[in-house]
């Protein structure tokens, strides 16, 4: 760290100064830089959190199209077998034929 702290002294400089004054630029510049980054409004932290945002969002779709073809598979089932019809039927509204005992759970 005393390396880092002798940049800032230009009594330092030598017959070096032209390095090490573009070194101090340098440093100045990129922390400006980082600064305008991580501060501005559409910083680098929005662009992240916005990523991860869209990612669960597309992973919900995949979910939501999922759910809805095994929605649309069980109604073209339904709609087209007279069995499964009546077995839906007497199990989720407790349905039956003339005949049957019915048994209701609480």
């Amino acid at each position: 760290m005393g390396k880092f702290k002798d940049i800032w002294d230009k009594s330092k400089d030598g017959n070096r100064s032209g390095q090490r004054s573009f070194l101090r630029f340098a440093i100045v510049i990129t922390a400006v830089f980082v600064l305008f980054l991580f501060i501005k409004k559409d910083s680098v932290v929005r662009w992240v959190q916005a990523g991860f945002t869209i990612h669960q969002q597309e992973k919900r779709i995949e979910q939501f199209e999922q759910d809805n073809a095994r929605l649309d598979e069980r109604i073209h089932m339904l709609s087209t077998s007279r069995d499964s019809l009546e077995k839906f039927a007497r199990e989720e509204f407790g349905f039956a034929e003339p005949g049957d005992d019915v048994y209701l759970e609480e």
